[in-house]
């Protein structure tokens, strides 16, 4: 399977959905007139308004704040708490490898790598290819413990990933399962089982365990015995990506992103639906684009939640009502990383964007797969050639530096003010998982399953 193809590529699952002309939003507790509130399409802001901002640069060449990086000391959700927002961290001011280790299964033809890190007590946690967890120690790197999830018997899955609170490391898997282990010894304290594959990590917030399914199923479980407190069922949609995304929490709201574009406001206490807002590009014209997963995570900063969708829209919306302040034309698989008046964004084409987070209207972009683009195939008299373009993950905004890495097996710095790169690094092997900040480094899990420490 080609390097790009495995964050593109739609997975046909196995799973019966009604069609998506049909398919009704089901109130988890019955009932007619459950509570609902759809934000007014009328209040959307056209893409096409925004387009020539978009292409003109309408801010090039003024400034803009970004608060000081500050020491992070857990991260115990994949976007480092549970707003899933970070505005700047301070991390590898060396930018040098400290230490690899192995992790376990890496990426192979029957098993994908997709979890985010997590850290907390001196510790990192982090999942591979067939559902083994492991504690690493953050400082040098040794295995602490390492326990197995992939049931006995059962063919390989992918996907899931891993979350931790207090003494528990809670975990989401594509075995249909979600469990709770000591995050001291790794022995499993709880299991519960799904009708569906988790291939997002799972948010913990309150007490409860948020996560997404593959049928587009918000479950929330009890975090102390995982017993199922309640469900939301929005549109099913087969059609997604093989990156997932996971719930962001505000308060007593849930932000739940969805295969199908949606995005859906939901009451932490009960599931109750709040408001919907879908981000999807009507004017897309071929079938890849018509994909409207939302495979990076939504975040939240101020009462605003920012979501970047694969058909053609990054948004921000009022975390009360869903109403959209602005919205761009942006293809994207990666979270928005939002930061003083910025939102910084990296498309599926490798443009590194800056937004204002205020109107939308755009400082500069950067092509950063400019001199890493390549030519391969072509043997006999040129037929097969094609050209590849890194795939990037990112970005994190780390001691004034924006930090990606991409399939190429690179990890790579730029001026968080100019997007001029001023630091690269060899990884060995391709990432497609961003990475995450812990007391002073970066962590971050490549494709061949191995844990990378940068100083």
């Amino acid at each position: 399977m080609s390097q790009p193809l495995k964050i593109a590529l739609v997975c046909g699952l196995a799973v019966t959905v009604a069609s998506c002309s049909t398919a009704q939003r089901l109130w988890p507790f019955g009932g007619d007139d459950a509570p609902s509130s759809v934000a007014s399409a009328r209040a959307r802001v056209d893409p096409r308004v925004r387009a020539e901002a978009l292409a003109q640069h309408a801010l090039s060449g003024r400034d803009f704040f970004v608060p000081g990086p500050q020491a992070i000391n857990a991260w115990p959700v994949p976007g480092g708490n549970v707003e899933q927002s970070l505005e700047h961290v301070i991390a590898a001011p060396e930018f040098t490898v400290a230490w690899r280790r192995d992790i376990g299964q890496g990426a192979s033809r029957t098993t994908q790598v997709t979890a985010t890190p997590v850290a907390a007590d001196g510790r990192i946690y982090v999942m591979d290819g067939e559902a083994r967890v492991s504690a690493v120690d953050a400082n040098t790197g040794q295995i602490l413990w390492q326990t197995n999830l992939r049931p006995e018997g059962r063919d390989r899955a992918f996907g899931g990933g891993v979350a931790v609170s207090g003494d528990r490391v809670f975990v989401t898997s594509g075995y249909r399962l979600a469990a709770g282990l000591n995050a001291r010894t790794g022995a499993v304290e709880w299991t519960t089982q799904f009708d569906a594959p988790i291939h997002g990590a799972p948010t913990v917030s309150g007490g409860r365990v948020f996560a997404v399914d593959v049928d587009n199923q918000v479950v929330a479980m009890d975090a102390a015995t995982g017993a199922m407190t309640w469900s939301y069922q929005a549109i099913s949609e087969p059609a997604r990506l093989m990156r997932a995304s996971s719930p962001a929490v505000t308060g007593d709201t849930v932000i739940a992103p969805f295969s199908s574009g949606e995005v859906v406001a939901l009451r932490a206490a009960n599931g109750q639906e709040l408001w919907t807002q879908v981000l999807s590009r009507t004017s897309r014209t071929n079938a890849l684009s018509e994909i409207r997963d939302i495979a990076g995570r939504p975040a939240i900063s101020r009462g605003v939640v920012y979501a970047v969708s694969h058909s053609g829209l990054i948004s921000a919306m009022d975390v009360r009502t869903g109403q959209p302040a602005w919205q761009l034309p942006l293809t994207g698989v990666n979270a928005p990383w939002v930061a003083g008046d910025v939102v910084y964004a990296v498309s599926k084409a490798g443009e590194l964007t800056v937004i204002n987070r205020q109107d939308g209207q755009v400082y500069w972009i950067r092509d950063i797969n400019e001199g890493r683009t390549r030519t391969e195939g072509g043997l006999f008299f040129g037929v097969g050639k094609r050209t590849v373009r890194p795939v990037w993950s990112g970005p994190i905004l780390a001691s004034n530096r924006l930090i990606l890495v991409n399939s190429d097996g690179q990890a790579v710095a730029y001026d968080h003010k100019t997007g001029q790169e001023v630091a690269s690094l060899n990884l060995g092997a391709p990432a497609y998982i961003a990475p995450i900040a812990y007391n002073g480094a970066l962590y971050v899990v490549t494709d061949n399953g191995q844990l990378v420490s940068i100083r």
